[in-house]
């Protein structure tokens, strides 16, 4: 290999073609790197190759990181060479640009990519965990099922004794575990869930325990004992909402509504994870006196037709009484009934507004 010098020439913003030196007996040949001219000295006889061992020496720029592009006309030259001979007195005249990193350019950047990969690799394999979790797609979709399948507005009669309390049982049946996930599984929509006064549907023959109301738009359920002095037991009544809901398929007791209604309970059952659910204790709804629910003491059949009232004209003399002389002793006047009408546009709102939450819960988890 021939020998070479190397040296730096100012950099003077444009490219200088190489030049020779023959009153020396050599060749000069200036490359630009990176936009600084260097200078290089070989013998006559130097060849490219020689000048490719030269850029590896001066500039640690390995040969096979080496691209040199000669103009005009010549092209690209890279090593190996087509041509290891070619003699640099052909390339006095031509313009060197050394395209190439330095080795100590391409392990920076060896590094550079090995921390950009170890990086995709922890994103990578976040998103295959997470995709490797349909647990959380199925909540999402277990969340919106149960902000369109549900009860979606709970009403306690005001005019009966501690009204708070029959809403807290009220809310607890409809957080059931067991009826959420029957809910979900028939897809029963309820717009109102409300109790029912016991002196209205007692008489010395029967005890009506629940009221289903075309086809489950309303839902009564005898919560008080017939005293109004406490509450009838948590899974008596849960098995009455139960038999309740079959009638939102079937109005008459036939054999398709007690299918029904014994599968929805077996459901129930088999989903309470916690017993009922135990948001409250078991002291504020259990009744040990009550003796449960007879079959055919829960109610004679789904209604049809007619317009729900509650705390309205439709609740009997009994019930406005009450409602009046709650409404004297609070000093207010008895609030306006909720009509059919307004209980289903209720239902809606309400349905839209869970519906929505969920998805907001979705989106920002």
């Amino acid at each position: 290999m021939a020998a070479a010098d190397v040296s730096t020439m100012p950099d003077s913003g444009r490219l200088a073609p190489s030049h020779t030196s023959d009153a020396d007996g050599e060749i000069t040949l200036t490359v630009q790197h990176h936009g600084k001219p260097l200078t290089y000295t070989f013998p006559q006889d130097a060849t490219v190759s020689d000048l490719s061992s030269a850029i590896a020496d001066t500039l640690s720029v390995p040969t096979t990181n080496q691209k040199l592009l000669v103009s005009p006309k010549v092209g690209l030259l890279r090593p190996p060479f087509k041509q290891p001979d070619l003699a640099l007195r052909s390339l006095a005249d031509k313009k060197i640009v050394l395209m190439g990193s330095t080795a100590a350019e391409v392990s920076q950047l060896d590094s550079e990519v090995g921390v950009a990969q170890a990086h995709a690799a922890r994103r990578s394999g976040a998103q295959r965990a997470t995709k490797a979790q349909p647990w959380r797609r199925r909540d999402w979709q277990k969340a919106q099922d149960e902000a369109s399948y549900t009860f979606h507005t709970l009403r306690a009669l005001p005019y009966l004794p501690q009204p708070e309390r029959s809403l807290r049982f009220l809310e607890r049946l409809r957080d059931d575990a067991g009826i959420k996930a029957s809910m979900r599984s028939h897809k029963f929509s309820v717009p109102l869930l409300t109790e029912m006064n016991p002196a209205e549907h007692t008489t010395h023959k029967s005890r009506t325990l629940g009221l289903n109301r075309n086809r489950g738009e309303v839902i009564e359920l005898r919560l008080r004992t017939d005293a109004y002095d406490g509450y009838r037991d948590y899974k008596t009544i849960r098995k009455t909402l139960c038999h309740e809901l079959a009638h939102n398929v079937w109005g008459e007791h036939d054999r398709n509504f007690w299918t029904l209604c014994r599968d929805i309970e077996a459901e129930v059952e088999r989903n309470d994870w916690r017993s009922g659910g135990h948001a409250l204790s078991d002291q504020d709804f259990y009744n040990p006196n009550d003796g449960g629910v007879a079959d055919e003491d829960a109610d004679h059949g789904g209604w049809t037709g007619g317009e729900f009232v509650l705390g309205g004209g439709g609740g009997g003399a009994t019930t406005r009484a009450l409602e009046r002389a709650a409404a004297a002793t609070a000093g207010d006047a008895p609030a306006p009934g909720l009509g059919r009408r307004e209980i289903l546009a209720k239902a809606a709102e309400e349905r839209m507004r869970k519906q929505r939450e969920a998805g907001e819960r979705h989106g920002s988890g």
